[in-house]
């Protein structure tokens, strides 16, 4: 998948609910994501307002069959997670990510062997 957005947008809740929803079904009509959502699921038309703004955002595009469109993500999972932590560890760890495996380690995130694992991956 292509990745031509600027810098993250951080996504809010909801639409990341519906992104996890996309990535999974790789694509999808309004219906689709409404069904995959819990219940009490919301109406019709929120979701496809959220995927519109997704859409408008550079994270979803469509393919039209006459008035209905199938939705696709053109952001996938992995590069979004990747810039979202890349924002998390700038804005609250000062780029340090030693500073935040202790950050996570100290509030009982992450258990030791977790941590450890983690300083390896990033010795590596």
């Amino acid at each position: 998948m292509v990745n031509r957005r600027p810098r993250t947008q951080e996504l809010t809740r909801a639409e990341l609910e519906i992104m996890q929803i996309l990535w999974d079904l790789e694509s999808g009509f309004v219906n689709d994501v409404l069904s995959a959502l819990p219940d009490p699921k919301p109406a019709y038309n929120t979701v496809s307002t959220i995927i519109r703004i997704l859409e408008q955002k550079g994270f979803v595009a469509h393919k039209a069959y006459g008035r209905s469109h199938e939705y696709y993500p053109i952001i996938d999972r992995e590069s979004y997670t990747k810039d979202f932590m890349h924002s998390v560890l700038n804005n609250f760890f000062g780029g340090s990510a030693s500073r935040m495996v202790s950050f996570l380690s100290s509030n009982k995130s992450i258990s030791l062997e977790e941590t450890d694992e983690i300083l390896k991956m990033l010795q590596r």
